[in-house]
């Protein structure tokens, strides 16, 4: 239960599809193996695509120093750091990904070092051995720890496997995402341009108290 406070306001963005552009397909137009082009938009089960991936990079050999040299040359999407700066002027922001801890700098110095919550590789000698979930549906976990907080959450997502993200915010959108997981979820706003995405947070109106976060 959140006390009946003065509530401020949490924007928790998934970071691949929303600000940059997807690693996995970036790695897998650099090395040619199409079987990487498989993303959390394609599959819902994120714990079967990563040990798809893992098992596809090591039949080809690829080593996380290359992984890293791909990423190396990504740019943010267009508008992404202007984007995230006009939030960061107004609210705290956070992002929630299930990207992992090796990938990350490069982005997070192009994105001016935001509060990035992710997961961990197992790495031996270069290869990819697993990985590591900081829990269990880390991104749903973290907006209700917000929330119970007493933040007001508002949560930003494009793949399959943000919508409990979404669903366990007060209020949330959709940005940019596959016309599957729209369709799915008709009751959630869909966003297509950084501007109408803007246009959108700033409208949602913030109770200036909250008793209970709710589900």
């Amino acid at each position: 239960m959140r006390d009946s406070a003065l509530v401020q306001r949490v924007i928790a963005l998934d970071m691949e599809g929303v600000l940059t552009p997807e690693i996995w397909i970036a790695v897998a137009d650099r090395t040619g193996i199409a079987e990487l082009r498989r993303t959390t938009r394609d599959e819902p089960d994120y714990d079967a695509l990563m040990t798809y991936r893992i098992d596809v990079l090591n039949s080809h050999e690829v080593t996380l120093s290359q992984i890293r040299e791909v990423i190396a040359e990504l740019p943010l999407l267009e508008g992404a750091r202007e984007f995230l700066d006009e939030l960061r002027r107004q609210w705290v922001v956070v992002l929630l990904s299930d990207t992992f801890e090796q990938f990350d700098d490069h982005f997070l110095e192009l994105m001016g070092h935001p509060h990035l919550l992710c997961h961990r590789l197992d790495v031996a000698d270069g290869r990819l051995l697993g990985w590591r979930r900081r829990v269990e549906d880390a991104k749903q976990r973290a907006v209700v720890a917000y929330r119970e907080l007493n933040y007001h959450v508002t949560a930003v997502g494009d793949s399959y496997n943000d919508l409990t993200m979404l669903r366990a915010a007060d209020v949330a959108s959709l940005f940019r995402c596959p016309a599957a997981v729209a369709e799915a979820n008709p009751d959630l706003p869909a966003a297509s341009d950084y501007g109408e995405l803007l246009r959108w947070i700033e409208g949602v109106h913030v109770p200036t108290e909250q008793s209970n976060c709710g589900d």
